[in-house]
């Protein structure tokens, strides 16, 4: 009952190909290899956009005063 033998594993990959026959398998494998390099792709794209900037308010939260958005021209002049 130990881990499987060669003649196994030619066994099984002879069942396997019987029902599913080459074409399909081959078909399987493009389809994953496809999968893979659109999967390399969009990580090095990933890689070329600079990170966004945090968000500076988050509902229900206060700011903290270094975050926070200079007041414009006309509110310094109401408060003068």
């Amino acid at each position: 009952m130990g881990s499987f033998s060669l003649m196994h594993w030619v066994i099984v990959l002879l069942v396997v190909m019987l029902l599913f026959g080459g074409g399909r398998i081959s078909g399987l494998m493009g389809d994953v290899a496809k999968g893979i390099k659109s999967f390399k792709k969009g990580m090095a794209e990933d890689d070329d956009v600079p990170p966004a900037k945090p968000a500076t308010r988050i509902e229900g939260h206060r700011v903290p005063e270094q975050d926070a958005p200079t007041p414009s021209a006309t509110e310094e002049k109401t408060k003068a």
